[in-house]
């Protein structure tokens, strides 16, 4: 064992960076002590800082955010006109607390989880607290997230598994909740990126302060989900998400993937005789443990809340039924309510007989005349906001209000809607959050934060991270540290006190054969997203060739006669060639793309970069290239990015069902292409220039040259286009690859017969190999696209419906 590290003494500002860094006044900060000296555990990373140039810092920290680029890591921000995705903003330095102080934090946190587990059981269960007068029965009543249909119903194991904790540094140096976290709590992935991010700037200081590692956590996390899954009825572990358009949706997929999850949307779940199953493409396969992700109401639209379209229709009476666990159960986000906060000392005062080992703000539920009268004399301590998770409004839609900010209007405003609706209102003491520093212009400025720590049940009790995710704040001001606000996330190291920390990792050990029921089967929507990607790429490369060649053309003679010809197929396909980059060339890369997107946990960063570029380099080209060469060149650039993407599929993405369905995907949008191009360019009156086109737009330039006479007929073309095996842009291939790789994906009946649409390619495919060049006409050639068209909808019927 290595000795123990001797703990450096408090030392003075003197550093290059922090010299001028000062402590607000009168608020707490992590680096400086109440003493006025740097505290110990950040020393040693202020030394490193210290020693490093400016411009050695910069470049440090621009390395992380370059990896939290390439690996794709966003958020989702709201504002008036929509949603838009946002680059992931990390603090580069990262919070540091001492692990004497963080393990007096983890002991108040995990009295404090047990403490919800009992209250959120009694409120759906006996309701001791009301009847004793602990709890206002309107406040417990009044909530919208107080679930009736779950009363009465306890869990399969427990309410709560998963937890979230906001903290904060008060003026008194002591550490405060600000809010629980029950409903479907958010930032754990988000740690875990932090991390590693900060880890590519900082590389040698997390095993040189003896930093804490979190795999430890997320080893125990996933263990707990499956011994779960174990009690309940063994069928797999998934996580239920709302979907892409939610704000952490990124954490959602890299949480699902990371941790050996299925990720699934609630369209994915179906209740069949009572059990909560999955829709696959080999059918329906139960699942015992769903981790979610969306607030309770929207999970059931027939139970809960009615308008919701994110949801399983009777899920709550299968949760009733103990057919599943819910982590956390449905109607814990009641623990979240503001004002239960007033009411928390007391309650658990009563049921365990000691004080919150870490207290919470002061608060006041203006429910009660009494609290209100004392809230009203006290209105310039105070911040007003929401008892539950909405309430009326106050002036400028604001949900929460400092009345010392106000003029003598808007606090008569105010004072008349406490008095009208004041129990949709709680009253906390005005926060002053402690600051951190913040690195910016090669100097380090003070800056609010406020953490969010993370706990989660195992066999042998609450596990609290060792770490957790930082909020920063964008300026001094703490109403800019929420990331809608733009504040920025910091990773949290917690430094052990000398003895060397346990270097974990999520790779299982030699004798660890414990079976993990994971769903391996390929639910039916990722299966969908993953054909119509192909298809959608595939449209994006035929369409980008017929462009180059029609620009290629343009710019030699304005007047080629082919040029209406080339025109007719491209309307064929809803193309105006007018359009240097035309709307449904970009329409289909972005198609693509936001496919790519619902299915997070299923595409490797690199394709996923490979289809971001794509997008952003069309959209760039749309504003700046103009008709003929300039066009031609762009579709030129075009093709190579669809090339890298279908080459790292082709090559990297493990072959499956799901790289089946994206390979049928391309195939079938293939021989669509060529069937319509054929039968445009290739008719019994084509002319040798047409055909030449054909051939070009085919990308069958240098097989035609190696195998025919350099003057080949129409005939000659259509057998090297459409009915050659061996050209991989030839109708025939298309329909050979669809017939093996339809044949290897599920879909037998019970009798081991081939499924309608395994049975409908081979037709095509029979139909095709025995057909001469003479047959292949225009008419012919419209019949097999009708045809390829209703094995689209053969395959969505028989997989993803």
């Amino acid at each position: 064992m290595k000795p123990a590290a001797t703990v450096p003494k408090p030392e003075a500002i003197s550093s290059r960076l922090t010299e001028g860094y000062r402590p607000l006044a009168g608020t707490s900060d992590e680096m400086i002590g109440a003493d006025g000296l740097i505290r110990p555990a950040w020393r040693p990373l202020m030394d490193q800082l210290d020693r490093l140039p400016a411009a050695e810092i910069d470049a440090r920290f621009a390395r992380a955010d370059r990896h939290l680029r390439d690996a794709g890591v966003y958020y989702r921000a709201y504002g008036d006109s929509g949603s838009d995705t946002r680059e992931w903003p990390l603090a580069h330095v990262p919070l540091v607390i001492a692990e004497a102080e963080w393990n007096t934090i983890a002991a108040g946190l995990a009295q404090r989880a047990d403490l919800l587990e009992e209250v959120i059981a009694d409120i759906y269960g006996k309701n001791t607290l009301v009847s004793e007068g602990l709890l206002p029965p309107q406040l417990v009543a009044a909530s919208p997230e107080y679930l009736r249909p779950m009363v009465g119903y306890p869990p399969h194991d427990h309410y709560l598994h998963f937890l979230a904790f906001d903290l904060g540094r008060g003026p008194d140096d002591r550490w405060w909740v600000l809010g629980d976290r029950t409903q479907a709590p958010s930032g754990a992935g988000f740690a875990l990126e932090n991390r590693v991010a900060t880890g590519r700037a900082l590389p040698d200081l997390p095993v040189t302060m003896n930093v804490h590692r979190l795999a430890g956590f997320f080893r125990d996390l996933r263990n707990a989900l499956f011994e779960l899954a174990d009690r309940a009825n063994g069928g797999g572990v998934a996580l239920l998400t709302p979907g892409q358009r939610n704000e952490t949706y990124f954490e959602h997929a890299y949480i699902a993937r990371y941790l050996g999850l299925t990720l699934l949307e609630g369209a994915d779940l179906t209740i069949v005789d009572g059990r909560v199953m999955v829709r696959t493409v080999g059918g329906p396969r139960p699942i015992s443990v769903l981790w979610r992700r969306l607030d309770a109401a929207f999970l059931d639209p027939l139970e809960l809340n009615p308008e919701s379209r994110i949801g399983t229709p009777g899920l709550a009476d299968a949760v009733r039924r103990n057919a599943a666990a819910i982590v956390n159960a449905i109607g814990s986000g009641i623990l979240e309510t503001r004002a239960l906060l007033a009411f928390l000392p007391g309650i658990c005062a009563r049921l365990t007989g000691a004080p919150l080992a870490l207290p919470h703000t002061a608060t006041w539920w203006c429910g009660q005349e009494a609290a209100r009268d004392f809230v009203v004399k006290r209105l310039d301590r105070m911040i007003l906001g929401p008892a539950y998770a909405t309430a009326p409004p106050f002036d400028d839609n604001r949900t929460s209000v400092l009345p010392a900010e106000l003029d003598a209007a808007g606090r008569e405003r105010l004072l008349a809607q406490l008095s009208a609706v004041g129990g949709q209102y709680a009253a906390q003491e005005s926060v002053t959050l402690s600051t951190m520093p913040f690195y910016v212009d090669g100097r380090l400025e003070p800056r609010p934060v406020t953490l969010r720590a993370f706990a989660m049940r195992t066999g042998s009790g609450w596990k609290i991270m060792p770490g957790g995710f930082a909020r920063v704040g964008a300026t001094s001001d703490t109403s800019a540290i929420g990331m809608q606000a733009g504040g920025r996330a910091a990773d949290v190291w917690i430094v052990g006190d000398g003895v060397p920390v346990e270097q974990v990792t999520l790779l299982p050990a030699d004798d660890d054969v414990r079976d993990a029921k994971l769903v391996t089967a390929l639910p039916s929507r990722a299966a969908d997203n993953l054909f119509w990607i192909g298809r959608y790429i595939e449209r994006a490369e035929g369409i980008t060739r017929i462009l180059r060649a029609y620009h290629g053309r343009l710019a030699e003679n304005p007047a080629n006669p082919v040029l209406p010809d080339i025109g007719v197929a491209l309307h064929e396909v809803g193309v105006d060639e007018s359009q240097p980059i035309p709307a449904a060339l970009l329409w289909s890369i972005d198609a693509a793309f936001n496919s790519a997107g619902r299915i997070r946990d299923r595409f490797s960063v690199d394709g996923w970069l490979a289809l971001a570029d794509l997008s952003k380099t069309a959209h760039r080209f749309a504003g700046q290239v103009s008709a003929g060469d300039d066009a031609a060149a762009a579709m030129t650039v075009l093709l190579r990015k669809v090339a890298g993407f279908a080459g790292l599929a082709h090559e990297n993405m493990y072959q499956a069902a799901g790289w089946r369905f994206l390979e049928i995907g391309r195939h079938l949008e293939r021989s669509l292409e060529m069937c319509r191009l054929t039968a445009s360019f290739a008719a019994p009156d084509a002319s040798a220039e047409m055909l030449d086109l054909l051939v070009e737009v085919g990308d069958s330039v240098m097989t035609r040259r190696s195998r025919y006479k350099v003057n080949s007929g129409r005939l000659a073309t259509i057998e090297l286009l459409a009915l050659d095996e061996a050209n991989p842009r030839s109708i025939l291939f298309q329909l050979a690859e669809l017939k093996t790789q339809v044949a290897l994906i599920p879909g037998r009946d019970a009798r081991g017969t081939s499924n309608p649409a395994a049975r409908e390619t081979l037709r095509l495919y029979t139909q095709l190999a025995i057909a001469e060049p003479k047959d292949v006409l225009p008419d012919f050639l419209s019949g097999m696209v009708e045809a390829i068209a209703g094995l689209s909808d053969l395959i969505d019927a028989t997989y993803f419906r």
